[in-house]
């Protein structure tokens, strides 16, 4: 049962008003560097427009002690609170309104000093603010593969900063007494996905690798749905309790480990049903309206799946895949 660490929203700094990133809440619709990003927990729909301003809360709910997690205005924000300063797993959206506000919904369970901040991938509703955490001081890390997609990713809100510290396969994060383990599992919603799990608590966050909410497949940066079961696959391994997922479904902020099971199961039948309309000759344009989703909940007609950055790579994949 979760503690709720504020009734309601936490005012971001003075009044913020912000563009809306009207993205679904794991990146571009097309091909390019471009793309707008998220928009909280539920994402929305669109590519670089901007929709009309709306105040963008962000709120804190306890998940297990010492562990926090910050919702609204871009991707969930994990904290874990040591006697040494805090860890932090991704930024929100990039501006000063979402760090301020970030910072703030922190310093209402903790005032230590942020050591480290962990970044998932590049989207920049979850990098948004590396700037601003190294210029404050924070060691901020991430996936050697993230860093290469922010030398061609150009979203509409303004270039993200490079992150200090990079890795190949894993890292690991120690601060009084706790420990972070960073992994690098392979391909899944990009080329460089990191999990974050801290063991001593038993949760895992999964950035938009297992999300509450339907998948998105950034093929224009190394994403791919033929490698993202195998990399769930990993994941389960991990002995883990509590998953706190990039993005959550409306009515529940974390999963459980049989929830990101569920959602490995949803996307390998997915990919096996897609491969199977690709081996039976369904030519490209109408595979997305052939393949059968509704019982598994997911619509794949959409932007973010029927454009030729997303359809032509998905539809080569599955022919590899099909052989």
């Amino acid at each position: 049962m979760f503690k709720k660490a504020l009734v309601g929203a936490v005012v971001l700094g003075a009044a913020i008003v912000a563009a809306t990133f009207t993205m679904a809440a794991q990146g571009p619709p097309a091909g390019g560097g471009k793309g707008g990003d998220g928009k909280g927990k539920g994402g929305g729909k669109g590519g670089d427009a901007k929709a009309a301003p709306l105040v963008q809360p962000q709120t804190v709910t306890k998940i297990k002690d010492n562990f926090y997690v910050v919702a609204g205005a871009g991707g969930n924000v994990g904290v874990r609170v040591t006697n040494q300063g805090l860890i932090v797993v991704d930024s929100k959206n990039l501006g000063d309104p979402f760090y301020a506000g970030l910072i703030e919904a922190i310093r209402t369970f903790s005032v230590q000093p942020i050591k480290h901040v962990i970044i998932t991938h590049h989207h920049q509703d979850h990098s948004g603010n590396i700037a601003k955490f190294e210029a404050a001081g924070a060691q901020v890390i991430a996936h050697d593969n993230l860093k290469k997609n922010l030398a061609t990713y150009a979203p509409a809100q303004g270039k993200v900063a490079d992150p200090n510290q990079t890795y190949a396969t894993t890292y690991t994060v120690s601060l009084g007494g706790a420990e972070a383990r960073v992994y690098y599992y392979g391909k899944a919603h990009t080329s460089g996905d990191s999990f974050v799990y801290f063991p001593d608590l038993k949760i895992v966050m999964t950035g938009d690798s297992a999300v509450g909410i339907a998948p998105n497949i950034d093929f224009p940066f190394g994403g791919s749905g033929v490698e993202w079961v195998k990399t769930i696959d990993q994941v389960l391994k991990l002995d883990f309790d509590t998953a706190v997922p990039g993005h959550s479904a409306n009515d529940k902020l974390t999963m459980t480990k049989a929830d990101v099971q569920a959602f490995r199961d949803k996307m390998n039948t997915l990919v096996t049903r897609a491969t199977a309309a690709v081996k039976a000759g369904t030519p490209k344009d109408k595979l997305l309206e052939t393949v059968k989703t509704d019982d598994i909940g997911w619509n794949i007609t959409g932007p973010q799946w029927n454009v030729p950055a997303r359809l032509d790579p998905f539809y080569e994949e599955l022919q590899k895949n099909a052989k």
